[in-house]
């Protein structure tokens, strides 16, 4: 099974489509205009969103993104409490079609690019 295939990445003001399957929004903050209904949200894993410190500190500056992709996968590896809900939305996307929601404006840094990342490693260092 390809992994990544299961997978895909889209900004939440991106209309929904039938082949996201299961959406999931990875901020940490509601974004703005857009109402729970027409999110369509699976759930909101916000709790896997970095933390405010992390998020206020990177601020979407694509020149900070290399130490922000290192602070964010540390602090995903690193925080307890967050440790199942990463597993189970890993082990979801084994048998499921997942769209990881994001509100940034860039599609090319972004911390769902960062979290899609640390899942398909994980699932592929789990085998």
């Amino acid at each position: 099974m390809n992994i990544l295939a299961n997978i895909s990445i889209k900004r939440i003001y991106d209309p929904y489509e039938e082949s996201d399957g299961y959406r999931i929004l990875v901020d940490r903050l509601w974004p703005r205009g857009v109402s729970k209904e027409k999110a369509n949200l699976y759930c909101w894993a916000k709790d896997l969103a970095p933390s405010h410190e992390l998020r206020k500190e990177f601020h979407h500056n694509i020149e900070l993104f290399d130490e922000f992709r290192k602070r964010y996968k540390a602090e995903l590896r690193s925080n307890e409490s967050i440790k199942s809900e990463f597993k189970r939305l890993s082990e979801l996307s084994l048998t499921n079609n997942i769209t990881l929601l994001y509100a940034a404006k860039d599609p090319n840094y972004n911390n769902a690019l960062v979290l899609k990342d640390e899942i398909v490693q994980y699932l592929t260092t789990k085998k």
